[in-house]
């Protein structure tokens, strides 16, 4: 997806976030508890879009921490025009990439993949979300039964989930056509709504964490 620029970004961002965005997250490795203020569960979603998805989750649960994370300043400025009372979520202009810079072991609770990018072609199979480098950093930071939970319109992208989470994760949940139900607490993003409207079918799993220790 091409995302228009806009001129002075790094500033924008800066100033509809204000302390909701962390400049320098590298420096709370292990730490995340002091940004909050607390010790209640700590879930990041890695390429929050607009947003949507995020923002409306943190309000339906006061008593979990988010961390919304995108690489692109002008995806991350969407969802910052949308924070109000938001003090459970924070906001990171990083790579997903580098989470083990960012948390420490076992530090977080789950791990929200929304529709990311499907890298369709073979040979970009490294840079999806779910390849095994990416795993191998999920597994690290997610404490012991915490979750990723995915969510894509690409059968392509999520049966290449469903192969690499299978080697090492307890797969739960697993849908071909997804709708919402009282069972799980979600929230639609804005692609979402729009591959619905076209008629898409969404699949969904839940993938829990099975590494030993705490």
């Amino acid at each position: 997806m091409r995302v228009r620029k806009i001129k002075g970004i790094e500033e924008k961002i800066e100033k509809v976030a204000g302390d909701k965005l962390i400049l320098k997250p590298e420096d709370y490795k292990g730490k995340w508890h002091k940004i909050f203020g607390n010790y209640n569960p700590i879930f990041i979603e890695i390429g929050c879009g607009k947003g949507q998805f995020i923002t409306g989750l943190s309000r339906m649960n006061r008593d979990i921490n988010y961390i919304a994370i995108d690489k692109v300043e002008e995806i991350l400025y969407k969802t910052a025009l949308k924070l109000k009372n938001d003090y459970n979520l924070r906001l990171l202009l990083t790579d997903g990439r580098l989470l083990t810079e960012i948390f420490d072991e076992n530090e977080i609770d789950g791990i929200y993949l929304n529709f990311s990018d499907p890298w369709p072609k073979n040979r970009h199979h490294k840079r999806r979300l779910t390849s095994i480098d990416f795993l191998n950093q999920y597994e690290k930071v997610l404490k012991k039964k915490g979750r990723i939970n995915l969510k894509t319109d690409n059968s392509i992208l999520f049966e290449y989930s469903l192969n690499t989470l299978a080697k090492r994760w307890k797969l739960e949940n697993i849908t071909l056509n997804y709708l919402y139900s009282d069972e799980i607490i979600d929230v639609e993003t804005e692609y979402e709504a729009k591959f619905r409207e076209k008629g898409n079918l969404i699949y969904r799993l839940e993938a829990v964490n099975t590494k030993e220790g705490e």
